[in-house]
């Protein structure tokens, strides 16, 4: 029997991972069943979006390097690289946020991962743009969505560290006298 025959071991995660979600699969209702299948059909589609990306991405730095083309002052080569970079970036957070809502416990697709996946498509767009091209209004635009988004963030934080502290169990204080017999 050779490695590649053998079956994988308690310890391997993609088993421990498909075990963990055919359990979850028999116990759901039709919808419910429906909405992981969905969510696994597009979590492999991200994963390949991602790997050609990422490959894609690759292949074009490494020409820029051998054609000795990377130079700091070529605005529109660094504006696409970068802009490719964040691509990448963006759908990794996707596929995170896809992995989140297919987790035990999470139902739904976090409000703060989809802010922040906004955000960084916003700051893409910042990367990205020829500001010789854009008039003001759309930089204004530009301007009032990441600001805007950046507040929700905030807020969507504020509220989810405030439920935390709820729910976090409190440890009286003690102080060194009371321990050492002296309160």
């Amino acid at each position: 029997m050779s490695a590649q025959d053998e079956p994988r071991g308690p310890g391997d995660p993609f088993t421990r991972e498909a075990t963990r979600l055919r359990k979850n699969f028999l116990e759901m209702n039709l919808y419910e069943g429906f909405e992981l299948a969905i969510m696994l059909v597009l979590t492999a589609l991200i994963m390949l979006v991602t790997l050609f990306a990422t490959w894609n991405l690759t292949k074009e730095v490494w020409q820029l390097v051998l054609a000795q083309r990377i130079d700091p002052s070529d605005m529109p080569t660094f504006q696409t690289v970068f802009g490719n970079i964040f691509t990448v970036i963006i759908a990794l957070e996707f596929k995170s946020s896809l992995r989140i809502s297919l987790s035990p416990n999470k139902d739904v697709v976090r409000v703060r991962t989809i802010v922040l996946i906004a955000l960084l498509a916003v700051a893409r767009k910042f990367i990205i743009l020829d500001l010789h091209e854009v008039n003001p209004a759309e930089m204004f635009a530009f301007s009032a969505a990441v600001l805007a988004l950046g507040v929700v963030y905030w807020l969507i934080r504020e509220q989810d560290i405030r439920v935390a502290s709820r729910t976090e169990p409190t440890v009286p204080f003690t102080s060194p006298h009371q321990d050492a017999g002296h309160g």
